[in-house]
């Protein structure tokens, strides 16, 4: 939503900075000057207020399009399972035929346990994510604009202080929300499936173990450290690959954004760009979207597998 006014750093700025709601203390002195008198929960007028609301801010438009998204999905599937026919089939139910064959080919050829939970997971990761990447491709403008305006016309609040980001995926705290939701599935089937005992020596006595108690003790110290490491970079590995690729393929949008104002050749070469990088952008959404989702199946694996399973007896 660049005003005339606005120069090209603060049009990137506000297209970065989601709509924060969180708690400013008493006596917080606000960008329009105003004094809090007491601690209060509002809406961040600026990037600094938002930045001050501190760890309990909640990004109200990333919650909007991540849940609103996630129910679209929802309802969409359970439309097409609902009019599923052995007939001939309508072309959005042989879509999302499609999918369902694709995502389950995908987790049998990774996922070689046994659990009900995977597949429908994996297809909820899948399209969920994809669709939120998806977002990315609206104009940058578009949305965040009509937010603005229709916003201050009910509120009379200044179009400027009005953020609104689109794409939850450029969101940290989604991504690595997903991401710790499935650590945490990770740690319950590591420990549902080898017991706390065995989740417990697979931190401890890997990868260095001789078969001697009195030389291993002295190993656990170093093999809990590496191991902590590799299981903590995990989820914090799944969550910014998703942000970084979506965050990136933002701010290009947005930099081609600021170059339709730059006269009529820079409209036109804009033109071209948006165009351009919004056909390559295809490939990334459902590329990141994928791999997501086959990430995530590998980590319900690694929790599945247990040492004994893979010793043969010769």
């Amino acid at each position: 939503m660049a005003g005339e006014s606005q120069t090209a750093t603060s049009y990137i700025q506000h297209h970065l900075q989601n709509l924060a709601y969180g708690k400013l203390p008493a006596g917080y002195t606000r960008t329009d000057g105003t004094v809090l008198n007491e601690s209060t929960w509002t809406i961040a007028h600026s990037p600094k207020e938002a930045a001050d609301m501190g760890f309990w801010a909640i990004h109200l438009d990333s919650m909007f399009w991540s849940i609103g998204l996630g129910m679209l999905f929802c309802w969409l599937f359970y439309r097409a399972a609902r009019k599923a026919s052995t007939g001939v089939p309508t072309g959005f139910q042989s879509f999302v035929e499609l999918i369902v064959g694709f995502i389950d080919s995908t987790v049998k050829d990774v996922f070689l346990h046994r659990n009900k939970m995977v597949a429908p997971m994996a297809l909820t990761i899948f399209v969920w994510v994809f669709l939120m990447n998806l977002m990315d491709l609206v104009p940058v403008d578009w949305l965040p604009l009509a937010f603005a305006h229709g916003t201050s016309a009910l509120t009379g609040a200044d179009p400027h202080h009005v953020y609104f980001k689109v794409v939850p995926t450029t969101d940290l705290n989604i991504t690595l929300g997903m991401a710790l939701a499935v650590f945490a599935l990770m740690i319950f089937f590591s420990v549902k499936e080898k017991g706390l005992l065995g989740f417990v020596k697979e931190l401890t006595l890997h990868p260095f173990h001789t078969g001697k108690w009195f030389i291993d003790i002295f190993l656990i110290p170093f093999n809990f450290l590496l191991e902590a490491v590799a299981l903590i970079a995990k989820p914090i590995s799944l969550g910014l690959r998703l942000f970084g690729n979506l965050y990136a393929g933002e701010m290009i949008f947005i930099l081609i954004a600021i170059v339709f104002g730059v006269g009529v050749l820079g409209f036109i070469g804009a033109g071209f760009l948006q165009m351009g990088w919004a056909i390559f952008h295809i490939l990334v959404i459902t590329l990141q979207a994928f791999v997501f989702m086959v990430l995530t199946t590998v980590y319900m694996g690694m929790a599945h597998d247990v040492e004994d399973e893979h010793k043969t007896d010769h």
